[in-house]
């Protein structure tokens, strides 16, 4: 047996909303046959389980049989040996819109053929959090990608549909306070519990209710396997020939590449609330407040519900917020409070203090609060390392864009590449789970879509820098751009509309020319000094991703890696010599007993 060292190995404790993790102080032991293990030692409860590929989208919600389980922490424990044997092609880890629709689309019976997928998480029935907003567009396109899988989604999906987006960037370069911003572009609420639904195939559970103390991960040259024991003590070894990671941003099961200095993530927090509001006093119905009903408000980032003077203003201007607005039917509008993005991370009470403040200063009076919702999603960071078994996808593969947070359509989008690659390898004769691992990461991060995200990343921390006056600015001078420029750039995904803008670098650089122009003089002068500056301290990621002179980033494209043998006439040399040799040879103990004389 080969010891590993404890700092090696990984572990995963599974949250709500997110996967946290931790370094195991454990050592852990492998055989010399195992390529490396991961313990995931701390987990608290995770379902499992099997997507049955025979079934389409149930259009009623599933009942399924649950037992519990517990992954086997084989670190503490090695001698035991499991009972009984589950197999299946892909194990999931995760059960939100990343991991589901990866699952989904592996699961689904396309080309006459289909993939056992196996789930785990600890909150496969609980219901989503977020209120996920698209635009119609991008989801037209997605649902397109899914009938293609022989999945579709269907419209029921859609919870309500607005014609045009609002914004309002009042109270600075002589805009009125008042002073409306309509987009034309189409936008969409989702609802949540049908994509849910329909994001999970009819299944049955294998193991149910993994809890802490949580066991090994160990992969070899065939594939992975994973330890898992129930609250009776039996013990199963499920064995999957791939592993995807959708536990979330932080996830420590993916490793993080970190052969270079990346830039620390930022964070988008938000304060959200679901009300019904007053509407007796209101003298048009059609409005509540200055948000019309048959809009959506993308961005209110006045603050002119603030005294002037007081540092609650002083506050605003520095660590800017904005009001998103979603009109439901009747009285019930989804109000949130949104910071865009901060390193570090602004307060989700100071989000929840300026949202209560904006709502009465607009007149708005909330007599229930059906929901409250809190966002948190780290943006930017490293992407994954290369040369790793285990598959980050979504959040865990760093996919949520670097200077939005928009996340949803990317991932949903971004399966289908992934999938396709899957699939491929899984019918290749000659299986190697390392080749398949590289060539899914490369469907997520190839070198043309790691260019789109460096650009994408310097966004991020401009935005970053700014008070309110220079996000007004930055805003009012985006959206007057052509709606292809800045509509390719939001969610900016290969696949999504309008994504042709600014996947080449000869498009990044038309699109930074022309957004430039459309600026405030102060704001542009800015944006022009900090090129300069990223550049110099951050060096090839920008001016790379608007060049052809640099080439394009690596990406993680599978190269065998060739075995090391060594000098081979040496070792037989040796062995030769070693066995021909008349020298006794000492063999080394512990301890000597010596006799007395």
């Amino acid at each position: 047996m080969v010891a590993v060292n404890p700092l090696h190995a990984v572990a995963l404790a599974v949250l709500p909303s997110a996967a946290y993790a931790f370094v195991s102080p454990t050592p852990v032991v492998l055989s010399p046959s195992s390529a490396r293990v991961t313990p995931l030692s701390g987990a608290p409860y995770c379902t499992s389980y099997r997507v049955r590929h025979s079934h389409s989208f149930p259009t009623t919600s599933i009942q399924s049989r649950t037992t519990s389980s517990t992954i086997f922490a084989s670190a503490s424990n090695p001698t035991l040996t499991p009972t009984s044997q589950d197999t299946c092609d892909v194990l999931v880890l995760g059960s939100g819109p990343a991991a589901r629709s990866i699952a989904t689309l592996l699961s689904s019976k396309a080309n006459d053929k289909a993939y056992d997928v196996l789930l785990a998480d600890s909150n496969y029935d609980r219901r989503w959090a977020p209120n996920y907003g698209v635009w119609q567009d991008e989801w037209q396109s997605i649902c397109k990608l899914y009938e293609s899988f022989n999945q579709p989604i269907g419209n029921e999906v859609i919870d309500r549909l607005w014609m045009s987006t609002d914004c309002f960037f009042g109270g600075s370069f002589d805009i009125a306070a008042e002073q409306r911003m309509r987009l034309d572009r189409p936008y969409c609420r989702i609802e949540r519990d049908v994509l849910r639904r329909v994001l999970s195939p009819a299944s049955e559970c294998t193991s149910v209710n993994i809890y802490s103390p949580s066991g090994s991960m160990v992969h070899d040259e065939s594939g992975t396997s994973v330890l898992i024991q129930s609250k009776d003590g039996d013990i199963s070894q499920v064995r999957a020939k791939l592993v995807v990671d959708c536990t979330g941003h932080e996830s420590k099961i993916v490793l993080k590449d970190d052969r270079m200095k990346s830039i620390p993530p930022g964070f988008q927090i938000a304060y959200g609330i679901l009300a019904e509001v007053d509407e007796t006093s209101i003298p048009n119905n059609d409005f509540c407040g200055p948000y019309f009903k048959e809009a959506m408000t993308l961005f209110d980032y006045r603050t002119d519900h603030f005294p002037e003077g007081s540092n609650e203003l002083a506050k605003a201007e520095k660590a800017p917020t904005f009001m998103y607005a979603m009109p439901l039917n009747g009285n019930r509008i989804f109000f949130e409070e949104t910071s865009l993005v901060a390193r570090p991370a602004l307060s989700f009470q100071e989000c929840k203090d300026r949202c209560m403040t904006r709502l009465e200063h607009l007149g708005i009076t909330v007599t229930k609060v059906e929901e409250e919702e809190f966002c948190y999603i780290p943006m930017g960071g490293p992407l994954p390392a290369k040369d790793q078994r285990v598959i980050g996808f979504g959040g865990a593969a760093a996919m949520v864009h670097p200077s939005t947070g928009y996340h949803l359509c990317r991932a949903m989008m971004g399966a289908g590449e992934v999938a396709k690659v899957i699939r491929e390898e899984l019918e290749e004769k000659n299986w190697n789970p390392d080749r398949a691992a590289a060539r899914a990461y490369n469907a997520i991060w190839s070198p043309t879509t790691i260019a789109q995200r460096n650009f994408a990343v310097f966004g991020g921390e401009f935005l970053m820098k700014q008070n309110v006056v220079g996000l007004r600015g930055f805003f009012d001078g985006f959206f007057k751009l052509p709606l292809g420029l800045w509509g390719g750039f939001l969610a900016g995904w290969p696949g999504l509309p309008n994504n042709e803008n600014h996947e080449t670098w000869w498009a990044r650089l038309v699109f930074g020319l022309t957004f430039v122009s459309k600026l405030p003089v102060s704001v542009a002068v800015d944006m022009l000094g900090s090129i300069a500056t990223y550049s110099i301290s951050e060096g090839v990621p920008l001016p790379q991703s608007v060049t052809p002179l640099l080439g394009l980033p690596d990406g993680y494209e599978y190269r065998e890696k060739k075995s090391s043998i060594g000098d081979v006439a040496a070792k037989h040399e040796a062995r030769r010599m070693i066995m021909e040799s008349t020298v006794e040879e000492v063999v080394p103990v512990d301890f000597e007993e010596k006799t007395a004389a």
